[in-house]
């Protein structure tokens, strides 16, 4: 049975660095940007087809992605137009 891993792990996956990608938030060690990860998901897209698209990166860092989108915006409000 696997264990979840915590949200700390997860989010150690994340890397913010001025120098790579505009100081985007990427996947640590890759160019791949969280936006780019989480758009696909909000478009429909499976776990298992991002990973077939980029097999370089793990299950782990999608729901990294994931995490950090939560912790950005866990204090934030946004209102949307009626």
């Amino acid at each position: 049975m696997e264990t979840a891993m915590s949200k700390d792990d997860l989010l150690s996956r994340i890397s913010i660095d001025p120098n790579i990608c505009f100081g985007k938030p990427c996947i640590r060690g890759h160019r791949i940007w969280v936006l780019m990860i989480l758009d696909n998901l909000a478009g429909g897209e499976t776990i298992e087809a991002i990973l077939e698209e980029y097999p370089s990166i793990e299950r782990e860092d999608i729901l990294a992605c994931i995490a950090y989108g939560a912790e950005m915006i866990r204090n934030a409000f946004v209102e949307f137009p009626d």
